[in-house]
């Protein structure tokens, strides 16, 4: 099992999740952060300048098991990227054990329902 974590644009979320779901992947979780990046820039909007270092991104969360790996990344890759300076990060870190609560299921069985196996 995998735990990734991707940063994200906030504007490509909605593509993102879509793209997701599509793979079948269908639980994750995700959360506003702001993050300080390399570029330092003011940006002048109506004659006030405005520090853009800090960044408002999205960072969303999924476990899945190793066969779905490729698959959550390549949708996160091909929803997310815009060739741009800010696309983000992703980052794929092992998973020692996960416990469904209710069953008291653990590894990769306690991520999916096994009756909806494809």
């Amino acid at each position: 099992m995998k735990k990734i974590e991707a940063i994200i644009r906030r504007t490509k979320f909605e593509d993102v999740k879509d793209a997701l779901l599509e793979a079948d992947i269908e639980w994750f979780s995700y959360y506003e952060v702001r993050g300080v990046g390399k570029t330092r820039e003011g940006r002048i909007y109506r004659g006030v300048i405005y520090d853009t270092s800090s960044i408002e991104r999205i960072l969303i969360s999924i476990v899945v098991r190793d066969k779905n790996v490729e698959k959550t990344l390549n949708a996160i890759m091909s929803a997310a990227q815009t060739g741009e300076i800010g696309d983000g990060r992703i980052f794929v870190i092992p998973v020692e054990d996960s416990i469904r609560i209710r069953t008291g299921e653990r590894g990769d069985i306690a991520l999916y329902n096994a009756e909806h196996e494809k």
